[in-house]
């Protein structure tokens, strides 16, 4: 049996189950490092869904790891500050961005689909071989491999599984048949996007109206609206919908996010989600040759802005475990789950302490601590 501390990276294959943030970070840090990486994606068209994604300070350290923040700035908004406002529209104060230990205080905001062009464009650009329209059908663990068998008929044996197929993870579901899966938190996200007014330079956060709200600056020209409103599980907002249902919403609102209700048509798309929070126990990371990385491990709510943020994190630790000289991948496994579960399971939790201090009122000074605390811990390096 070869010891796999003795195999080179280019004699190590490598297989990425899931085409996001988490899947393609994944394979553009290790196929940098010289491993033999396939990624596939279950999406024929290999698309994402959503309007913009919020780059709090740590998610933008985390993707200066992959060389990207000359090209979100470019494409995207960088802040330094962001304006409190009181929901009729009146300016509270200006807070600056929370400073990041070993970053100039940013923060950013990029439209999702750009975002996922930018990272799959260098995943294209790296060796990685890249196969759409197929899952996992099955696979068989041995001892310092795993076979699969693609839902295309194909088969192949990695050296390592990368199960980063998100929140529904199939892929944990294989190797973890025990788990339980993610669990509603009671409340759902809303978001539009739509063109900025002249002159908006800054995020603006609401606070005093029964749902939080805030923009997020997303490029030159554009931003997105997000809300949190309750969710018991039972609404459903259909496409042709959306538009008036968050109308009804946005009632009370001054300032932007009056504009936005006021000038919002049949031709903005809405887009909304039940939130949703997981993480895996410690010991359901790592099973032989299988790894989760992302959401398939970790799913947080946007409270923190820190999903990307976490899953680009946890790509990067992963592959600077597995390129230590002389360490096995077995202890490169074992190292990657003990620096950053902690971690993720901060993040989720505090995500989920946050909502539910949302809906019960909590007055926003005190919810301005909570939040504080959280960001302040995040700030730390990885």
């Amino acid at each position: 049996m070869t010891n796999s501390a003795d195999k080179k990276p280019e004699d190590t294959k490598i297989l990425v189950v899931g085409g996001g943030f988490a899947g393609m970070c994944s394979a553009i840090t290790l196929s940098k490092q010289g491993y033999q990486v396939d990624l596939i994606d279950l999406d024929p068209e290999w698309r994402v869904y959503g309007a913009g994604i919020t780059i709090n300070g740590t998610t933008l350290r985390a993707y200066r790891h992959l060389g990207m923040y000359d090209e979100i700035a470019e494409k995207g908004a960088i802040v330094r500050s962001s304006l409190l406002y009181r929901a009729d529209g009146v300016v509270l104060r200006e807070m600056a961005v929370p400073e990041t230990v070993g970053e100039e205080p940013a923060t950013a905001g990029i439209m999702r689909p750009i975002l996922h062009e930018m990272m799959s464009s260098r995943v294209r650009a790296a060796e990685v071989s890249v196969k759409l329209g197929v899952k996992v059908e099955n696979l068989t663990q041995q001892d310092t491999s795993v076979t699969v068998t693609l839902s295309d008929g194909t088969s192949g044996t990695y050296d390592l599984l990368i199960g980063s197929d998100g929140i529904a993870s199939e892929i944990r579901q294989m190797v973890f048949p025990e788990t339980t899966g993610a669990k509603p938190m009671g409340q759902g996200c809303w978001r539009i996007a739509t063109n900025r007014p002249e002159g908006m330079d800054k995020g603006e956060i609401y606070f005093g109206h029964k749902f939080p709200a805030g923009i997020t600056l997303c490029g030159p020209d554009a931003m997105y609206m997000w809300m949190l409103t309750p969710d018991d599980g039972s609404l459903w907002v259909d496409d042709k919908e959306g538009v008036g249902m968050l109308h009804d919403r946005l009632e009370g609102f001054g300032g932007n996010i009056g504009w936005i209700r006021d000038n919002m048509n049949e031709s903005h798309w809405v887009n909304y989600r039940p939130l949703e929070a997981l993480i895996q126990p410690k010991d359901q990371w790592v099973k032989g040759r299988v790894v989760l990385v992302g959401d398939s491990a970790h799913a947080t709510t946007p409270h923190l802005a820190s999903g990307a943020g976490m899953a680009v994190e946890g790509a990067v630790v992963l592959a600077q475990e597995l390129s230590k000289e002389g360490q096995s991948i077995e202890d490169a496994l074992a190292a990657y789950v003990s620096r950053r579960h902690d971690r993720c399971r901060d993040v989720v939790e505090s995500g989920v302490e946050i909502g539910k201090a949302q809906m019960a009122n909590m007055p926003p000074e005190e919810l301005g601590q909570l939040m504080g605390g959280a960001l302040h811990r995040l700030a730390q390096p990885f």
